[in-house]
């Protein structure tokens, strides 16, 4: 009798034992496992406005760059050039990439705000193309030549003709002036003033426009191939990444600046562009 009772209280202690182990190494588990997941998914979003070629497409190069480092980033793509600063501003979103200082300054003057701009990533230099004709010797007295009517691309495309000799204009190295600002227009062009957005679009229209890289890339003009006459690799209109001054500092946006200026995004813009767009760092 006292056997069996030995017997019956060893078979219970046992089964205690073995049951606080096994219920210690479930939760034990299910701490790691919580932890792994709470690492995995420790990400910091941001969104960065950007018009499609080639910035966003220079974003997506680093895109993969950031989630190693914790960064999910969030590309928002704009095909004007007002709405992405209007957004940062407003805060729907954390950064942009679409433009030159010349430009930001300009805008925030009329607007009466303050942007950041971060790192230069590129220079897009301006190019001059027709459906009509081969060389600027072609232009006939009276030819129409469209520029984008935004202050300092306007100021920029008129500059651009100004080195090619076919205008003169008032202040040599001016970058915010307008068609009223021509002292000298020996060919007699008549100078239409468009959305830049619009400008690949009226090539069959006009004898000559002076259209953005980005916005001739999107209407599959080659530069380096399609450009009557260009801007040359020293333009001083260099893309930049420009933020708020209330998230310079962001860790997230750090790594977004110094993944813009790294080598792998370097070797992407000189392989894929081949010099019709160049690396400004």
């Amino acid at each position: 009798m006292k056997k069996s009772f030995l017997f019956l209280t060893l078979i219970l202690t046992f089964a205690f034992i073995l049951s606080g182990c096994t219920k210690s190494n479930n939760t034990a588990a299910t701490s790691n496992a919580n932890s792994n997941t709470d690492t995995s998914t420790k990400m910091t979003k941001i969104v960065v406005g950007a018009t499609p070629n080639p910035h966003a497409e220079i974003l997506n190069v680093v895109k993969p760059i950031l989630a190693k480092e914790g960064v999910d980033l969030e590309i928002k793509e704009f095909t004007d050039y007002v709405t992405p600063n209007t957004a940062l501003v407003d805060k729907q979103i954390d950064a942009n990439f679409f433009q030159h200082v010349p430009y930001l300054e300009d805008f925030e003057k009329k607007n009466n705000v303050k942007l950041v701009p971060l790192v230069k990533v590129h220079v897009e230099p301006m190019g001059a193309y027709s459906k009509k004709i081969k060389s600027k010797d072609e232009l006939k007295d009276g030819a129409t030549v469209a520029v984008p009517n935004d202050a300092t691309n306007e100021g920029r495309a008129l500059l651009l003709l100004q080195k090619e000799g076919l205008i003169k204009l008032k202040d040599p190295n001016g970058l915010t002036q307008t068609p009223r600002d021509i002292v000298d227009n020996p060919k007699h062009l008549k100078i239409v003033e468009l959305e830049a957005p619009q400008l690949p679009r009226t090539l069959q229209d006009v004898d000559l426009a002076i259209i953005n890289t980005n916005f001739a890339l999107e209407a599959n003009l080659n530069p380096l191939k399609d450009a009557i006459f260009m801007e040359d690799k020293n333009s001083p209109y260099a893309n930049v990444l420009v933020v708020r001054e209330d998230n310079q500092n962001d860790p997230a946006i750090q790594k977004l600046a110094k993944a813009l200026n790294s080598d792998e995004v370097k070797k992407f813009i000189e392989d894929k562009y081949k010099g019709a767009i160049v690396p400004a760092f």
